[in-house]
């Protein structure tokens, strides 16, 4: 049996990141960590151990995830973006990244996972 795909979650709302969390393990993928602000994503980020993400755009505080973004980019991470926003909030180099609207569904999920 494979090991399980761990998923970064960097969502600045606790209720959110608790569903993505419930909606990953029913999945049958694991959390690999839950981050709030790029100060604490990142380190997650460079500790590894991490098969792809899911990062939301706007953080606590109108912090933007854009280091964050880059930082898995470096380390050869793929991840979706999570915006309830348009395309307009998604920085010129990560226009190409797989946005995943909000609100989420399980399935919609699953597909932005599956697609990486």
């Amino acid at each position: 049996m494979s090991a399980r795909q761990r998923i970064l979650v960097v969502e600045d709302e606790p209720l959110i990141a608790m569903m993505l969390e419930d909606f990953l393990d029913i999945l049958g993928r694991q959390v690999a960590g839950v981050a709030d602000s790029v100060s604490t994503a990142l380190p997650l980020v460079a500790a590894g151990g991490i098969d792809a993400a899911i990062v939301d755009v706007n953080l606590n505080g109108g912090e933007k995830c854009w280091p964050v973004a880059d930082a898995l980019a470096a380390a050869g991470v793929p991840f979706v973006v999570a915006t309830g926003g348009g395309d307009d909030m998604i920085a010129d180099g990560h226009k190409h990244r797989p946005v995943l609207a909000k609100p989420f569904t399980m399935d919609a999920i699953e597909q932005a996972l599956s697609g990486l």
